[in-house]
């Protein structure tokens, strides 16, 4: 299909289920092309951030002479810093021929085109390109949903002719 009939098709499903939304009705056509994204949680670096706080307050003993406003605005600092990266959520978002996500450098996207192969593991979903670093994305460091981003890569790989490696049978 070319592209501008996909977004005739996508536009008339979305009238069509706006209709029968209106009328109290199911929807007929559930997100034709919509993006899937899949978030996790960040918990390591709030993790290792506020381990450093604790280990710089056991080092400065507070405790035993005033150490200063200075010294408070850096424990501060730490909190705050841990608790933005708990916010900022790690995701993975599938569209029809890209993968989109964040990492420290911002945000990143692949095409279809430039994506080597995807392996599919138990607990790890790691997506190869043909340039740069590959992107891994794991249940244990960012509590993903794998087996749903697996599903939705084994798709995605199939409509775009990308090698798929599936290791979680």
């Amino acid at each position: 299909m070319s592209r501008t009939w996909e977004r005739k098709v996508r536009r008339n499903a979305r009238q069509l289920n706006k209709r029968l939304k209106k009328q109290g009705k199911k929807a007929l056509v559930a997100g034709i092309g919509q993006p899937v994204k899949f978030r996790g949680i960040g918990y390591m670096v709030p993790l290792i951030l506020l381990l450093v706080n604790a280990f710089f307050i056991y080092l400065s003993k507070p405790w035993e002479t005033d150490p200063g406003a200075l010294f408070w605005w850096t424990v501060a600092a730490y909190v705050v810093l841990a608790a933005v990266y708990l916010l900022r959520r790690p995701f993975l978002t599938v569209t029809r021929n890209t993968l989109e996500t964040r990492r420290f450098t911002g945000y990143k996207i692949l095409k279809a085109q430039e994506i080597r192969r995807i392996v599919l593991m138990p607990g790890a979903v790691v997506v190869e390109s043909v340039k740069g670093t590959r992107w891994v994305f794991s249940r244990f460091l960012n509590l993903y949903p794998v087996e749903k981003m697996c599903e939705r890569l084994r798709t995605f790989a199939e409509d775009n002719r990308i090698d798929l490696e599936d290791r979680t049978r």
